[in-house]
């Protein structure tokens, strides 16, 4: 299944998508508790970087599967806010990226 997804750049998006949301959860519900509550900083750090390399990744991927299939301005830009609001790019999977 990983193989089949890797093909194609919504694919690629769905992989991300849920990376970035794992990634954001996890700096939200671990990385900032341990920064604030424990005095470890490092933690923010190592998940801060990770998940604004899928975040980056995340958007290019967007708009390339945007350009590709003809998205609408309105769905790209619900794609994208999903992405800011915690576990809305599992939502966003759900409801956008399966293949029609």
């Amino acid at each position: 299944m990983l193989s089949t997804l890797i093909k194609s750049a919504l694919g690629r998006l769905r992989i991300i998508a849920f990376l970035e949301g794992v990634s954001y959860l996890i700096l939200l519900g671990i990385a900032m508790p341990l920064k604030y509550l424990a005095g470890i900083p490092e933690a923010v750090r190592v998940v801060g970087m990770a998940h604004g390399v899928l975040f980056v990744l995340f958007v290019i991927l967007l708009i390339q599967v945007a350009i590709e299939r003809s998205w609408s301005f309105k769905k790209t830009f619900l794609s994208f806010l999903s992405s800011l609001v915690p576990f809305g790019t599992f939502y966003a999977d759900v409801k956008w990226f399966r293949p029609e």
